[in-house]
Protein backbone atom coordinates (compact mmCIF):
# COMPACT_ATOMS: atom_id res chain seq x y z
CA UNK A 1 0.00 0.00 0.00
CA UNK A 2 1.69 3.62 -1.11
CA UNK A 3 4.66 1.69 -2.60
CA UNK A 4 7.45 1.62 -1.60
CA UNK A 5 7.51 2.18 2.31
CA UNK A 6 4.10 1.96 2.47
CA UNK A 7 2.37 -0.63 4.62
CA UNK A 8 3.26 -4.00 3.61
CA UNK A 9 1.43 -7.49 2.98
CA UNK A 10 2.20 -11.02 1.80
CA UNK A 11 0.39 -14.42 1.49
CA UNK A 12 -0.06 -17.66 -0.32
CA UNK A 13 -2.82 -20.27 -0.97
CA UNK A 14 -3.40 -23.82 -1.73
CA UNK A 15 -5.55 -24.46 -4.73
CA UNK A 16 -6.74 -27.12 -3.29
CA UNK A 17 -9.05 -27.08 0.00
CA UNK A 18 -7.74 -29.17 3.30
CA UNK A 19 -4.95 -29.98 2.05
CA UNK A 20 -3.06 -29.15 5.75
CA UNK A 21 -1.39 -32.36 7.21
CA UNK A 22 -1.38 -33.65 3.98
CA UNK A 23 2.20 -35.17 1.93
CA UNK A 24 3.68 -31.93 0.46
CA UNK A 25 1.41 -29.74 2.92
CA UNK A 26 3.42 -29.00 6.03
CA UNK A 27 0.82 -26.74 7.68
CA UNK A 28 -2.36 -26.25 9.01
CA UNK A 29 -6.08 -26.91 8.12
CA UNK A 30 -6.27 -23.27 6.36
CA UNK A 31 -4.55 -23.77 3.45
CA UNK A 32 -3.08 -20.05 3.70
CA UNK A 33 -0.87 -17.83 5.36
CA UNK A 34 -0.25 -14.09 5.44
CA UNK A 35 1.62 -11.48 6.60
CA UNK A 36 3.03 -7.98 6.47
CA UNK A 37 5.11 -5.52 8.16
CA UNK A 38 3.79 -1.31 9.16
CA UNK A 39 6.05 -0.68 6.04
CA UNK A 40 8.06 -1.83 2.73
CA UNK A 41 8.20 -2.87 -0.72
CA UNK A 42 6.41 -5.18 -3.17
CA UNK A 43 9.28 -7.22 -3.62
CA UNK A 44 10.23 -7.81 -0.24
CA UNK A 45 6.20 -8.69 0.51
CA UNK A 46 6.41 -11.22 -2.99
CA UNK A 47 9.60 -12.61 -2.06
CA UNK A 48 8.59 -13.48 1.66
CA UNK A 49 5.44 -14.94 -0.18
CA UNK A 50 7.92 -17.20 -1.73
CA UNK A 51 9.94 -18.20 0.98
CA UNK A 52 6.65 -18.92 2.72
CA UNK A 53 5.13 -21.27 0.83
CA UNK A 54 8.20 -23.15 -0.04
CA UNK A 55 8.48 -23.72 3.75
CA UNK A 56 5.00 -24.59 4.64
CA UNK A 57 5.26 -26.98 1.40
CA UNK A 58 8.58 -29.46 2.26
CA UNK A 59 8.96 -32.97 0.78
CA UNK A 60 9.21 -35.06 -2.26
CA UNK A 61 5.98 -34.03 -4.31
CA UNK A 62 6.27 -31.52 -7.27
CA UNK A 63 5.36 -27.54 -6.53
CA UNK A 64 3.79 -25.30 -8.84
CA UNK A 65 3.90 -21.76 -7.44
CA UNK A 66 1.85 -19.48 -9.53
CA UNK A 67 3.19 -15.77 -8.83
CA UNK A 68 1.84 -12.13 -10.61
CA UNK A 69 5.41 -11.05 -9.99
CA UNK A 70 7.75 -11.58 -12.52
CA UNK A 71 10.56 -9.95 -10.30
CA UNK A 72 10.00 -13.08 -7.82
CA UNK A 73 9.86 -15.58 -10.63
CA UNK A 74 13.08 -14.46 -11.95
CA UNK A 75 14.94 -13.69 -8.48
CA UNK A 76 14.40 -17.60 -7.71
CA UNK A 77 15.17 -18.70 -11.44
CA UNK A 78 17.28 -17.11 -13.28
CA UNK A 79 19.01 -14.26 -11.83
CA UNK A 80 19.95 -16.05 -8.91
CA UNK A 81 22.60 -18.10 -10.74
CA UNK A 82 24.60 -14.91 -11.91
CA UNK A 83 24.35 -13.02 -8.96
CA UNK A 84 25.59 -16.40 -6.83
CA UNK A 85 28.49 -16.11 -9.24
CA UNK A 86 28.91 -12.92 -9.00
CA UNK A 87 29.55 -13.14 -5.46
CA UNK A 88 25.76 -11.21 -5.18
CA UNK A 89 26.74 -8.32 -7.10
CA UNK A 90 24.28 -7.06 -9.81
CA UNK A 91 25.57 -6.28 -12.82
CA UNK A 92 26.54 -2.69 -11.82
CA UNK A 93 28.61 -4.31 -9.30
CA UNK A 94 26.11 -3.07 -6.63
CA UNK A 95 25.23 -5.52 -3.92
CA UNK A 96 21.83 -7.42 -4.84
CA UNK A 97 18.93 -5.85 -2.66
CA UNK A 98 16.71 -8.46 -0.46
CA UNK A 99 19.61 -10.58 -0.57
CA UNK A 100 18.49 -12.10 2.51
CA UNK A 101 15.50 -13.31 1.17
CA UNK A 102 16.91 -14.66 -1.78
CA UNK A 103 19.98 -16.72 -0.50
CA UNK A 104 17.09 -18.41 1.50
CA UNK A 105 14.26 -18.98 -1.47
CA UNK A 106 17.42 -20.54 -3.21
CA UNK A 107 18.46 -22.82 -0.15
CA UNK A 108 14.86 -23.59 0.08
CA UNK A 109 14.91 -24.34 -3.57
CA UNK A 110 18.03 -26.43 -3.60
CA UNK A 111 17.19 -28.43 -0.57
CA UNK A 112 13.61 -29.60 -1.63
CA UNK A 113 13.90 -33.33 -2.49
CA UNK A 114 10.90 -32.53 -5.09
CA UNK A 115 10.78 -30.25 -8.31
CA UNK A 116 9.96 -26.38 -7.46
CA UNK A 117 8.53 -25.07 -10.65
CA UNK A 118 6.91 -21.32 -11.10
CA UNK A 119 4.27 -19.86 -13.46
CA UNK A 120 3.60 -16.47 -14.11
CA UNK A 121 -0.11 -15.55 -13.75
CA UNK A 122 -1.69 -11.87 -14.69
CA UNK A 123 -2.62 -9.95 -11.67
CA UNK A 124 -5.80 -8.39 -11.29
CA UNK A 125 -7.81 -10.67 -13.73
CA UNK A 126 -9.99 -12.81 -12.40
CA UNK A 127 -7.41 -15.50 -11.16
CA UNK A 128 -9.34 -17.27 -8.08
CA UNK A 129 -6.43 -18.18 -6.15
CA UNK A 130 -4.49 -15.02 -6.76
CA UNK A 131 -7.79 -12.69 -6.27
CA UNK A 132 -7.82 -14.81 -2.84
CA UNK A 133 -3.90 -13.97 -1.71
CA UNK A 134 -4.27 -10.41 -2.92
CA UNK A 135 -7.11 -9.83 -0.52
CA UNK A 136 -5.23 -12.05 1.99
CA UNK A 137 -2.15 -9.76 1.56
CA UNK A 138 -3.86 -5.97 1.65
CA UNK A 139 -5.65 -7.39 4.79
CA UNK A 140 -2.89 -8.15 7.04
CA UNK A 141 -0.90 -4.57 5.39
CA UNK A 142 -3.72 -2.64 6.28
CA UNK A 143 -3.91 -4.36 9.95
CA UNK A 144 -0.33 -3.67 10.69
CA UNK A 145 -1.23 -0.03 9.38
CA UNK A 146 -3.61 0.27 11.72
CA UNK A 147 -2.17 -1.38 15.17
CA UNK A 148 -4.24 -4.29 14.39
CA UNK A 149 -1.74 -6.91 14.15
CA UNK A 150 1.48 -6.88 14.73
CA UNK A 151 4.60 -7.33 11.77
CA UNK A 152 5.18 -11.34 10.75
CA UNK A 153 7.43 -11.77 7.92
CA UNK A 154 10.37 -14.20 7.86
CA UNK A 155 13.44 -13.32 9.64
CA UNK A 156 15.29 -13.37 6.21
CA UNK A 157 12.10 -10.55 5.38
CA UNK A 158 13.20 -8.65 8.21
CA UNK A 159 16.78 -8.64 7.75
CA UNK A 160 15.55 -7.55 3.76
CA UNK A 161 13.66 -4.79 5.05
CA UNK A 162 15.86 -3.39 7.97
CA UNK A 163 18.62 -3.48 5.49
CA UNK A 164 16.99 -1.34 3.18
CA UNK A 165 16.21 2.26 2.62
CA UNK A 166 12.90 1.91 3.88
CA UNK A 167 14.11 0.52 7.58
CA UNK A 168 13.21 3.75 9.27
CA UNK A 169 10.32 3.72 11.47
CA UNK A 170 9.56 0.05 11.08
CA UNK A 171 7.76 -1.01 13.92
CA UNK A 172 9.70 -4.50 14.96
CA UNK A 173 7.65 -6.57 17.31
CA UNK A 174 9.96 -7.51 20.80
CA UNK A 175 10.47 -11.31 19.70
CA UNK A 176 11.75 -10.31 16.23
CA UNK A 177 14.53 -7.57 17.69
CA UNK A 178 15.40 -10.45 20.14
CA UNK A 179 15.90 -12.68 17.25
CA UNK A 180 17.75 -9.85 15.42
CA UNK A 181 19.97 -9.59 18.73
CA UNK A 182 20.82 -12.97 18.80
CA UNK A 183 19.23 -13.13 21.68
CA UNK A 184 16.24 -16.26 20.70
CA UNK A 185 15.77 -18.69 17.75
CA UNK A 186 14.53 -17.33 14.73
CA UNK A 187 12.23 -20.72 14.68
CA UNK A 188 10.48 -19.13 17.44
CA UNK A 189 9.25 -16.95 15.41
CA UNK A 190 6.94 -19.27 13.37
CA UNK A 191 3.67 -19.41 14.04
CA UNK A 192 2.22 -22.80 15.75
CA UNK A 193 -0.31 -24.83 13.32
CA UNK A 194 -2.99 -24.30 15.15
CA UNK A 195 -2.75 -20.22 15.42
CA UNK A 196 -2.90 -18.23 12.53
CA UNK A 197 -3.20 -14.93 14.47
CA UNK A 198 -2.35 -14.30 18.15
CA UNK A 199 -5.24 -14.39 20.12
CA UNK A 200 -5.81 -11.16 21.63
CA UNK A 201 -5.73 -9.57 18.32
CA UNK A 202 -7.98 -11.51 16.41
CA UNK A 203 -9.73 -10.07 12.93
CA UNK A 204 -13.14 -11.14 11.55
CA UNK A 205 -11.65 -13.66 9.72
CA UNK A 206 -10.21 -16.02 12.37
CA UNK A 207 -13.47 -15.09 14.49
CA UNK A 208 -15.31 -16.91 11.61
CA UNK A 209 -13.32 -19.63 12.43
CA UNK A 210 -14.68 -20.88 15.37
CA UNK A 211 -16.04 -24.58 15.28
CA UNK A 212 -19.45 -23.31 15.29
CA UNK A 213 -18.47 -21.28 12.23
CA UNK A 214 -19.64 -17.67 13.70
CA UNK A 215 -18.10 -15.17 15.67
CA UNK A 216 -18.83 -15.29 19.73
CA UNK A 217 -20.74 -12.62 19.75
CA UNK A 218 -23.95 -11.87 22.52
CA UNK A 219 -26.40 -11.77 20.04
CA UNK A 220 -28.80 -11.40 23.05
CA UNK A 221 -27.71 -7.69 24.02
CA UNK A 222 -29.36 -4.77 22.81
CA UNK A 223 -28.23 -2.46 20.30
CA UNK A 224 -28.95 1.07 19.76
CA UNK A 225 -28.90 2.82 16.39
CA UNK A 226 -25.35 4.41 16.70
CA UNK A 227 -23.54 1.41 17.26
CA UNK A 228 -24.97 -1.46 14.69
CA UNK A 229 -23.25 -2.08 12.16
CA UNK A 230 -23.38 -4.63 8.81
CA UNK A 231 -20.95 -6.07 6.55
CA UNK A 232 -20.23 -6.27 3.26
CA UNK A 233 -18.26 -8.22 1.32
CA UNK A 234 -15.46 -5.98 -0.41
CA UNK A 235 -12.36 -4.84 1.38
CA UNK A 236 -12.44 -1.46 -0.26
CA UNK A 237 -13.04 1.35 1.66
CA UNK A 238 -16.39 2.98 1.74
CA UNK A 239 -17.62 6.13 3.27
CA UNK A 240 -20.10 6.96 5.82
CA UNK A 241 -21.88 9.09 7.31
CA UNK A 242 -21.20 10.65 10.91
CA UNK A 243 -19.12 8.05 12.69
CA UNK A 244 -20.44 5.96 16.40
CA UNK A 245 -19.90 7.57 19.52
CA UNK A 246 -18.66 5.41 22.88
CA UNK A 247 -21.70 3.43 23.90
CA UNK A 248 -23.44 4.38 27.19
CA UNK A 249 -23.41 8.42 25.91
CA UNK A 250 -26.25 9.84 23.44
CA UNK A 251 -25.83 12.93 21.39
CA UNK A 252 -29.04 13.16 19.40
CA UNK A 253 -27.42 11.88 16.00
CA UNK A 254 -28.02 8.97 14.07
CA UNK A 255 -25.60 7.65 11.45
CA UNK A 256 -26.17 5.98 8.10
CA UNK A 257 -24.35 4.55 5.13
CA UNK A 258 -22.23 1.27 4.34
CA UNK A 259 -19.07 0.51 6.39
CA UNK A 260 -16.58 -2.29 5.27
CA UNK A 261 -14.71 -4.51 7.33
CA UNK A 262 -11.59 -6.17 7.15
CA UNK A 263 -10.66 -8.77 6.74
CA UNK A 264 -13.51 -9.19 4.60
CA UNK A 265 -15.24 -12.71 5.54
CA UNK A 266 -14.72 -14.28 2.77
CA UNK A 267 -11.36 -14.38 3.29
CA UNK A 268 -12.60 -17.39 5.78
CA UNK A 269 -12.21 -21.01 4.62
CA UNK A 270 -15.21 -21.38 6.59
CA UNK A 271 -17.12 -18.42 5.15
CA UNK A 272 -20.92 -19.94 3.91
CA UNK A 273 -22.15 -16.73 1.68
CA UNK A 274 -24.44 -15.71 4.44
CA UNK A 275 -24.24 -12.15 6.37
CA UNK A 276 -22.77 -12.52 9.71
CA UNK A 277 -24.50 -10.88 12.41
CA UNK A 278 -22.04 -8.30 14.45
CA UNK A 279 -22.64 -5.56 17.28
CA UNK A 280 -20.00 -2.85 18.46
CA UNK A 281 -18.96 -0.20 18.21
CA UNK A 282 -16.45 2.42 16.23
CA UNK A 283 -14.11 4.53 17.65
CA UNK A 284 -13.41 7.61 14.76
CA UNK A 285 -11.86 10.99 15.08
CA UNK A 286 -12.40 12.77 12.02
CA UNK A 287 -14.26 16.19 10.30
CA UNK A 288 -17.98 15.82 9.17
CA UNK A 289 -18.86 18.09 6.44
CA UNK A 290 -21.89 20.58 6.03
CA UNK A 291 -23.87 17.61 4.17
CA UNK A 292 -22.89 15.26 7.08
CA UNK A 293 -20.56 13.10 6.10
CA UNK A 294 -17.38 11.40 7.16
CA UNK A 295 -15.08 9.16 5.65
CA UNK A 296 -13.38 6.59 7.22
CA UNK A 297 -10.43 4.50 6.51
CA UNK A 298 -9.52 1.81 8.88
CA UNK A 299 -10.87 2.70 11.90
CA UNK A 300 -10.66 -0.03 15.03
CA UNK A 301 -14.08 -1.62 15.90
CA UNK A 302 -14.66 -2.88 19.31
CA UNK A 303 -16.79 -6.14 19.32
CA UNK A 304 -19.04 -6.38 22.19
Amino acid sequence: MGNPNGPMGWAWADHAKNAGGTPGHEHDEHGYDAGGATNGTNQIGELCAVLEALRAHPGSEPLLIESDSQYAINCSTTWVKGWKRNGWKNSQKKPVKNVELIKAIDAEISKRPGPVNFKWVKGHAGDAGNELVDELARTYAGDCRSGARDGYLPIEGWQSLLNSEYAHGTDVPPDVQLVLDGKADAADLRRPATETVPAQKQSLTDLLTEPEGVPDFDFSAPTNAHSDVSTIESATPAAAAPSTQAAGSSSGLTVSGTLTFSPAPKTSPYYNGQPMPISGTIAIEGYVDGEGNLTITNAPFFRK
